[in-house]
C-alpha cells in the first residue's frame, strides 16, 4: 500500500444526516490534507459542512449522521475502521478540539483547574498532585493571570477571555499532534480576539502541533493558516494557500466573501457588499455548481452540472467554476473587469 507524508488526509468525505424529512447531505465528497505543524483553515458561511467535517474526524458524529462515502486516515490509521476504545485512545491526546462557546463546554460546577488535568490524568495515569503541577505549567504557558489562586476558580467566576483560554489549555495539556479550532474566537472582543489568535500561534510552535482552523472569519484565517480550503453548501470551491486565496481568488464565492470584509481603506460612502441570497437546501441539493443561483456569472452550464477543479498559479491553487473553462473567456473577461472596478 502506497504511504501518505500527510499528518492527516481525508478523501472524498461524504456525510449524511437522515432525518424525517429525508436525506441531508451535509458534506458532499470533499478531499483535503493536513501536514506537520501546519495550519490549515476550512472557510465558509454557516451551515457550509465546516464543523460536520470535523466531527466525523475527529469521531464525534452522532445519529441521525452517518458518513456515506470517502475515508479519513490520520498517520496511515483508518479513522472510520477504529472501535470505540481506540478513538478515546486518541481524542483528548494526538487529537483535540476547541469550541466556540466555552461557558457551553466548560462543567460550571467544577473547578477549572480540575478541567484542566481531567484529560491529562486519564491518558497519562498519573497522581492527583503531579495532574496539578502539570496544569499550573499549562496556566503559566497560556500566560494565565494568577495561576496559583484562579486554578480553583469557577468558569462563571472568568471572563470570557479567561474561559478560552481555560479551553485552550484543555486541549494542549497532553501536547496532541492535531488541534481542531472550530471557531475559536467568535464570542470575543477584536481585542480579546487578537490575544487568542497570537497565543495559539505560539503554542503551535512550541508545541509542535498542527491546527485545523474553522471559521467565517477571514480576518482570523490571514493571521494563522497557511493553506486555506473554502466550502460552500459540502464542497470545497476552492483551494491554495493563503496568498492565492487572499490575493488571487478565482471561485466568485471566494470573491464575495473577501468583499464582505470590511476594509479601513475603503471608500465610506458605498453601501457594505454581501452575498445576495441563501445557500441551497441539502435535502435536495443543486445539480450543478452550489453557489450558481447567487452568482452574478452563472451561465447555462453552470446550473446544469459542477465543474471540475482546475489547476492556477500552481498545482495546490485549484476552483471549481465554468468561468475558467473554454468558451468562457468573454465571461470571465467580463468578470474580472467589474471585480476590478469594485475593489
Amino acid at each position: 500500500m502506497e504511504t501518505s507524508s500527510h499528518l492527516l488526509e481525508v478523501n472524498d468525505l461524504a456525510v449524511s444526516f437522515f432525518t424525517y424529512a429525508g436525506e441531508v447531505q451535509a458534506v458532499r465528497g470533499i478531499s483535503w490534507y493536513l501536514n506537520k505543524n501546519e495550519t490549515i483553515a476550512l472557510v465558509g458561511e454557516s451551515g457550509c459542512g465546516k464543523s460536520v467535517t470535523i466531527q466525523t474526524v475527529m469521531g464525534l458524529l452522532q445519529s441521525p449522521g452517518r458518513v456515506t462515502g470517502g475515508s479519513v486516515r490520520f498517520e496511515e490509521r483508518d479513522m472510520l475502521g477504529l472501535s470505540a476504545k481506540e478513538l478515546r485512545q486518541l481524542q483528548g491526546n494526538h487529537m483535540t478540539m476547541i469550541f466556540q462557546d466555552p461557558l457551553s463546554y466548560l462543567n460550571p460546577t467544577m473547578r477549572v483547574g480540575e478541567q484542566i488535568a481531567e484529560s491529562y490524568r486519564l491518558h497519562h495515569k498519573v497522581s492527583r498532585s503531579e495532574a496539578e503541577a502539570r496544569v499550573l505549567d499549562m496556566m503559566h504557558l497560556i500566560s494565565f493571570p494568577e495561576p496559583e489562586r484562579n486554578m480553583y476558580a469557577y468558569p462563571h467566576q472568568l471572563s470570557g477571555g479567561m474561559r478560552q483560554r481555560i479551553m485552550v489549555a484543555m486541549a494542549l495539556i497532553c501536547n496532541p499532534q492535531v488541534l481542531f479550532a472550530d471557531e475559536p474566537t467568535t464570542a470575543l472582543d477584536v481585542t480579546i480576539q487578537a490575544q487568542i489568535i497570537e497565543l495559539m500561534n505560539s503554542l503551535k510552535e512550541k508545541l509542535n502541533t498542527a491546527i485545523v482552523l474553522i471559521t467565517h472569519d477571514l480576518g482570523v484565517v490571514a493571521n494563522m493558516a497557511q493553506r486555506i480550503y473554502v466550502m460552500y453548501a459540502g464542497k470545497i470551491v476552492e483551494r491554495g494557500s493563503a496568498k492565492d486565496i487572499f490575493y488571487r481568488p478565482k471561485h466568485p464565492y471566494t470573491w464575495g466573501l473577501l468583499a464582505s470584509v470590511p476594509r479601513l481603506d475603503a471608500d465610506q460612502s458605498r453601501d457594505f457588499r454581501y452575498i445576495p441570497g441563501t445557500p441551497p437546501d441539502l435535502l435536495n441539493p443543486p445539480k450543478g455548481c452550489p453557489f450558481a443561483a447567487r452568482c452574478r456569472y452563472a451561465c447555462r452550464a453552470c446550473v446544469s452540472s459542477i465543474p471540475e477543479e482546475m489547476a492556477f498559479d500552481s498545482e495546490d491553487h485549484r476552483a471549481s467554476c465554468w468561468l475558467y473553462h473554454p468558451g468562457a473567456e468573454a465571461l470571465l473577461a467580463a468578470a474580472e473587469r467589474e471585480r476590478g472596478m469594485q475593489r
